[in-house]
């Protein structure tokens, strides 16, 4: 396994060749390059799963080179191979794959055609140097550069100002929660005198108690870190609007890279998260409010795309209260599962977009299982393994895994599972809400273009990765397969549920019931009468762009326009001011008259002789 620094270094090195010779290999080496990239990659990722469970290790460690040294502090360039990192790594390897052959059909009248693959090449590196990080240091660096990938993918079309204003709003709003997150490498550092990840996870029993002040802190700065990335309360504004990105970008941020950071981040500090209960309660708490509240706000989107979007950031919550309840694996489970189910939707968002003649409005759709019939499967696929259909998609196993230990683990609790059974009901009725408008009822706009292969078969696939992929953990009541929760037991702690075979039952049916009672009321009543006031509100986020527009924004556009003319820009006005004074004085020599010239070399030289004649005198 020596070689799994090619991993990372595949999509880094794809995205060095395409910014330096994409004008000489052409749109087809773009894409042969900026595919094959990553999919080298994810056949490496496979190979290396393969030795370390053939070889039945727990971990695989790779020192590269020494990064950083000052006394007794060393960072290296390490990468870091366990159960863990092998489950994030190939899911970024492999669906990123998809979605880069999906990308070459999608993007292919694109005139910024290897620019976009260059930046979706850097954003997997990226990706796969923070999950791969031995340290967190690395990891940082991985994380900031997944933030810069999505400034540039979401501004991708940047001749709309609206899309730079979307690009900016993600940097500056995941930046908030990138600052409390290095305040936190800033306390370890002083605390644990490292930043590697094991030694931290090994010496932080032993250096604090639970409930210990400090390594509260600690968490709830990490905290800040995972909600601004994952798009959770109260950092969950800025995703929405990176639709304004393509489809592609989409598909990538919200099903295999940037989105899922934050649960990585929880998930492989789960140490630091056991030793401060009050920040573990607060991940099941901001997982539980936010997949309410962005449920609702889906219910009631108008383009199809912001609905995957509100989706997003509702299944991301059902992650976190996951993690907040210590059920570890679940959350990973559900992870992997939505990457498939996501990426398929938005995939399928975009092929309906690309036919449509990029409209995304799903009021301006309708009737399109009769012209699309392959999207149109491949969708329903995907919107029953979102909605948790009992039995036959993976998104029911991973979230009815949530739902049960949400009430039954040590802790949960009864509001929990409230919460997240109610979840499962707003889910059903806002994925086929959108399902029922774009699919059935009259034609509103004709089909001009039908996806070809290149964007069909990475939907096929991921059709069918939607449906077996939850049979790797099944309940007690359904077979009681353990075979993820097994392979993850090395990296992350085991949840005992105190709940019997009966009460599951009953959470169960009553989860499936939720959801089927969603889907019958939007198939009665596909425009549920909210209140107009309320249904805008819901639209518009719940209000948190006002609010923070209200709080922040304004307070501070006005703060800069008091203090416009302060001390330090009068030190650079000055210093500008003197500039130009001496070259205006300079260019008042260069007068065009050759007799100035020539006295200005005979006064120079008397000037030197006198010097000279004085020295020799003197």
């Amino acid at each position: 396994m020596q070689w799994i620094y090619l991993i990372p270094a595949l999509p880094f090195l794809g995205a060095l060749i395409l910014i330096l010779f994409s004008r000489r290999i052409g749109k087809a080496g773009v894409s042969v390059i900026g595919c094959g990239s990553v999919g080298i990659a994810a056949l490496i990722t496979l190979m290396a799963g393969y030795q370390l469970t053939a070889q039945g290790l727990d971990q695989f460690t790779l020192p590269l080179w020494n990064w950083l040294s000052i006394g007794n502090f060393n960072i290296g360039i390490t990468l870091h191979l366990d159960a863990l990192s092998l489950a994030f790594t190939f899911v970024i390897t492999f669906v990123g794959f998809l979605i880069h052959v999906y990308s070459t059909g999608y993007m292919s009248d694109d005139p910024d055609f290897a620019r976009f693959f260059a930046c979706m090449n850097l954003f997997v590196g990226a990706m796969l140097m923070l999950v791969l990080a031995d340290n967190l240091l690395l990891l940082y660096f991985g994380w900031e550069g997944v933030g810069l990938c999505s400034y540039l993918l979401i501004g991708f079309w940047y001749k709309d100002p609206a899309n730079g204003a979307a690009a900016r709003k993600a940097f500056i709003v995941t930046r908030v929660g990138d600052t409390a997150m290095a305040i936190a490498l800033f306390l370890l550092v002083q605390h644990t005198q490292t930043l590697q990840l094991s030694a931290i996870l090994e010496k932080a029993p032993a250096l604090w108690a639970s409930g210990d002040p400090t390594v509260v802190l600690i968490a709830f700065l990490l905290i800040g870190g995972a909600v601004g990335k994952s798009a959770q309360l109260p950092l969950q504004t800025w995703l929405p609007d990176a639709m304004a990105g393509p489809t592609p970008v989409s598909a990538l941020i919200h099903a295999a890279t940037m989105v899922t950071a934050g649960v990585y981040l929880i998930a492989r500090t789960n140490v630091l998260f056991t030793l401060s209960p009050a920040a573990q309660a607060t991940v099941g708490i901001i997982g539980a409010v936010t997949l309410l509240l962005a449920g609702c706000s889906a219910l009631v989107q108008t383009d199809i795309k912001r609905v995957l979007a509100y989706s997003t950031i509702s299944q991301i919550g059902y992650m976190f209260l996951a993690l907040g309840v210590g059920a570890w694996s679940a959350a990973i489970f559900h992870f992997i599962t939505h990457a498939f189910f996501k990426a398929l939707l938005f995939m399928g968002a975009g092929a309906i977009i690309v036919a449509l003649h990029h409209e995304q409005d799903m009021f301006k759709m309708g009737g399109l299982r009769k012209s699309l019939p392959g999207v149109f499967w491949v969708f329903l696929i995907g919107s029953a393994s979102l909605a948790a259909i009992p039995f036959i998609t993976a998104g029911f196993y991973s979230k009815d895994q949530i739902v049960w230990l949400a009430w039954t683990s040590p802790l949960g609790s009864p509001w929990y599972w409230i919460a997240a059974v109610t979840g499962a009901f707003i889910t059903a009725m806002y994925t086929f809400r959108m399902v029922f408008l774009v699919f059935y009822g009259d034609v509103k706009t004709k089909v001009h273009h039908h996806p070809g292969n290149n964007m069909m078969v990475p939907l096929y696939i991921l059709a069918v990765l939607s449906t077996i992929a939850g049979f790797i953990e099944l309940p007690h009541t359904l077979g009681h397969v353990t075979l993820l929760s097994d392979f993850l037991a090395p990296v992350l702690p085991a949840v005992e549920s105190h709940g019997s075979v009966a009460m599951e039952w009953a959470s169960q049916g009553a989860a499936a019931a939720l959801s089927f009672l969603g889907i019958y009321i939007i198939w009665k009543f596909l425009h549920v009468p909210f209140a107009d006031g309320l249904k805008q509100f819901w639209k518009d986020g719940w209000g948190f762009d006002t609010a923070y527009d209200w709080l922040f924004v304004r307070p501070f556009v006005q703060l800069s326009r008091i203090n416009r003319k302060d001390v330090v820009d009068r030190i650079y006005t000055g210093i500008a001011y003197i500039t130009k004074g001496f070259h205006r004085m300079m260019s008042a020599t260069q007068s065009g008259l050759l007799r100035w010239y020539v006295m200005g070399i005979v006064m120079g030289a008397v000037v030197i002789l006198s010097v000279i004649i004085w020295r020799e005198f003197v």
